[in-house]
């Protein structure tokens, strides 16, 4: 039987601003990519989500973007490789110290907005992610877009990847990521959605814009939560995987540790 497995980026609320159903993706969900404060989320709503998380068995990712509240990561910010390096390592630590309050292990990086599209295309910055996440734990894997840079930075540096397709986003005929502002960037049928995530496991291949096949490997699928419909989204892609006999499980599962004390006292 085929294994897949759902993911989803969440806790991207900061202070008592909220932005998505955290709590009803991850009864769907098998992975939830946590923001790391810099583009979303706050140490409560991070040590939240890790704390749900692991109640329900779902594996946690630690999801680093700019440093970008305004613009909720996804602005081009013209970084050096080498800030980028740090800026993904404190991320990291940020990720990893929230989910051992909760008693729960990040177990893979996955990069936000600009930062993970830039990283997509230009190789040097693949690079200095992959180094960050090689310098601070290199037992983490590496959740990469889909024929991109990403996996071939992290391949060539030794690091678990594992290639994701996204349910609610367009591809362009050269595999990346249709641009948001432009036509057929984000499809919003949540019925759509679900088919054609279910055709690309089945065939091993992106679908582009225009139907042409490009293959790839594919262990995961994002669903984003930032959406009016993006529960109803991940609930019908979840159901149509089942429905076609394709079992979901996380694919970089963590063991979870006891709850500190701490963290338990303040739930």
């Amino acid at each position: 039987m085929t294994t897949i497995d759902l993911n989803s980026d969440l806790a991207e609320g900061y202070g008592a601003y909220r932005c998505g159903d955290d709590e009803a993706m991850l009864s769907i969900v098998t992975s939830a990519n946590v923001a790391c404060g810099l583009h979303a989320g706050d140490p409560e709503i991070m040590a939240r989500a890790f704390a749900v998380a692991r109640e329900r068995g779902v594996a946690v990712g630690a999801h680093p973007g700019f440093p970008d509240l305004w613009g909720f990561g996804r602005r081009r910010i013209p970084f050096s490789t080498g800030e980028i390096e740090r800026l993904v390592a404190y991320q990291i630590g940020a990720a990893a110290a929230l989910a051992a309050y909760a008693g729960h292990k990040i177990t893979y990086v996955k990069p936000h907005g600009a930062l993970g599209n830039i990283s997509c295309e230009e190789r040097p910055v693949a690079d200095a992610i992959v180094r960050a996440i090689r310098a601070v734990d290199p037992t983490l894997c590496l959740l990469a877009t889909a024929l991109t840079a990403q996996v071939a930075a992290g391949e060539a540096a030794g690091l678990t990847v594992h290639q994701e397709i996204f349910a609610d986003r367009g591809y362009t005929e050269e595999g990346q990521l249709v641009a948001r502002h432009l036509p057929g960037a984000m499809i919003s049928d949540a019925q759509e959605a679900a088919d054609r995530v279910v055709a690309m496991v089945r065939e091993g291949a992106l679908i582009t814009l225009s139907g042409r096949r490009l293959p790839t490997p594919i262990r995961s699928i994002c669903v984003h939560s930032d959406s009016s419909h993006a529960v109803e989204m991940a609930r019908r892609v979840r159901a149509a995987l089942e429905e076609a006999g394709i079992a979901l499980a996380p694919f970089a599962p963590a063991t979870l540790a006891p709850v500190p004390r701490a963290a338990a006292a303040s739930a």
